[in-house]
């Protein structure tokens, strides 16, 4: 059973009007895995990891995001408190696991993944601050995931990123495809 949303790509376009501005490549009204699979066999890899982001919904972005950090991590790495706790909401999305890891991002370093990855899963839904209702944009999640994600291919040896790039392409697919996948939240 499928979990996307959109039958094109141009609907993830038009329903992200942000990703327009974050994806050079021109949507296409063909399957939105299609162009996925498409952007991932161009000279573009970040464009086909920030599509991922975008076409999942919010929980199995965070999913997703957090299983390409932790594939990513280098040898001996331990996952950071921001990846733990971005996994322990998209496993079970309560708010108080959305708040803690929310607050792990606000205290976290910018130029660490595992901090986009703990903003994502805070940007999911609910108030973006504690004291008062400040409602979530509903691309951040999206916008964090592909940060995330991003910056921790970037990190990857050049020998390692095709590897890599379609590892993460291959689990965005399955996630969008098969409710019953054994790596699901």
């Amino acid at each position: 059973m499928s979990r996307l949303r959109f039958n094109t790509a141009q609907e993830v376009f038009e329903t992200f009007p942000s990703a327009r501005r974050l994806i050079a490549t021109a949507p296409t009204r063909e399957h939105p895995l299609a162009f996925l699979s498409a952007l991932a066999g161009s000279d573009a890899p970040n464009e086909a990891l920030g599509f991922c982001a975008f076409l999942l919904p919010r929980r199995e972005a965070v999913w997703w995001g957090v299983q390409a950090l932790k594939m990513m991590l280098p040898p001996g790495a331990r996952p950071d408190a921001g990846l733990l706790a971005a996994e322990a909401w998209a496993r079970e999305p309560d708010d108080a696991r959305r708040r803690a890891a929310l607050a792990l991002g606000e205290a976290g370093d910018t130029e660490e993944p595992g901090t986009w990855i703990a903003f994502a899963a805070g940007y999911s839904g609910g108030s973006m601050v504690a004291t008062h209702a400040v409602p979530c944009p509903p691309d951040m999640t999206a916008k964090t995931v592909r940060i995330a994600v991003l910056s921790a291919y970037r990190r990857l040896p050049a020998a390692g990123r095709a590897a890599a790039l379609r590892s993460c392409v291959e689990a965005c697919i399955r996630l969008a495809d098969d409710d019953s996948h054994s790596t699901r939240p």
